[in-house]
């Protein structure tokens, strides 16, 4: 390559990037608008409002939560792929939205390894495997799965969404223990969990921000908890591993992204703003409140868990047979 040419692609190089961080230094200058996939009144959305607003305190410009619920949070985390990658439009979106619709969907929208810059983990709620003993007359999982080898397919159990974490934990779950079961399908987990309390299932995988308040109550008794290790509010709950399935991991998840292209400068900005409110003792406290368990995390380090999850939840829908197409 001729030395002239050399020395004007550098030159360039050299502008482009002095121009990306004049931008991030700038950054931001009016409003961010922060795409929320799920109705209002949810839990992304309570996570959303409490915390993007100081948020954007931080970094000098408000943060406005837009809702923009459908196809399996497809078209919020659409609207974002296709938005200019300036980082005045992100995505704060769920396994669902990041794991499981790749798999779930043969024609989705938006690529989520491709179309996004992931910022930062937001937290994630532990699910439950719970049961409605008036159904069920189980008190440990041991004796939950032998019920089920006893009657293949003949326990109902809910599965929100399809293709929830709630959903998909069972799967999960029935595929390790290799028992067979039947799924009952439902718009939401609210609506699961009021058929178990009812006796019309059996069976669910309730995040704990729900079912905690039903387990306390003595409505529905809590078998073990999906998590690699125990959880506070619930400390003489086994987890699935310690009931026999060593590894056994689920977890309803949340992070946020910005458009794939939106300099990095301006990525560690947002990754550095949300990790300073996150680290307020108040805002920890009112998250664990409500069962929620705060994280933060590098950008590359949700980067490589979302791909650890894509590949994970990949193979547990395809050897369930489950689409939504």
């Amino acid at each position: 390559m001729p030395a002239v040419l050399v020395a004007v692609l550098a030159a360039i190089a050299a502008w482009v990037s002095l121009g990306d961080c004049a931008f991030a230094q700038s950054y931001p200058t009016k409003p961010i608008r922060l795409i929320v996939p799920y109705p209002a009144g949810g839990a992304t959305d309570f996570f959303a409002r409490l915390v993007f607003p100081k948020v954007g305190d931080t970094l000098g410009q408000p943060v406005v939560v837009e809702n923009r619920p459908g196809a399996g949070t497809a078209i919020g985390a659409s609207e974002v792929a296709r938005s200019a990658p300036d980082g005045y439009t992100l995505l704060l979106g769920d396994a669902g939205t990041y794991a499981f619709n790749p798999t779930l969907y043969k024609k989705l929208a938006y690529d989520p390894a491709k179309d996004f810059a992931p910022i930062s983990l937001t937290g994630r709620f532990a699910l439950i495997l719970a049961v409605n003993t008036s159904v069920l007359n189980v008190g440990s999982v041991d004796e939950f799965v032998q019920a089920a080898k006893r009657a293949p397919g003949k326990i109902d159990y809910g599965a929100p969404g399809p293709g929830s974490p709630i959903h998909l934990a069972m799967e999960l779950f029935k595929q390790r223990a290799g028992i067979a079961m039947t799924p009952i399908p439902y718009k939401g987990g609210a609506d699961a969990l009021s058929d178990l309390i009812g006796g019309r299932i059996g069976a669910l995988f309730p995040d704990i921000a729900t079912g905690l308040p039903q387990i306390r109550a003595g409505k529905i008794k809590a078998l073990a908890v999906a998590s690699e290790r125990r959880v506070a509010a619930l400390p003489e709950l086994p987890t699935v591993g310690e009931s026999g399935y060593p590894g056994f991991e689920a977890w309803a998840w949340q992070g946020f992204v910005a458009p794939a292209g939106t300099p990095r400068d301006v990525v560690t900005k947002l990754n550095g703003a949300f990790a300073k409110v996150m680290a307020d003792p108040a805002i920890k406290q009112r998250l664990s409140e409500s069962g929620f368990e705060p994280q933060t995390s590098t950008p590359d380090e949700f980067a490589a868990y979302l791909k650890r999850e894509i590949a994970k939840w990949a193979k547990v829908i395809r050897d369930s047979n489950i689409s939504l197409d």
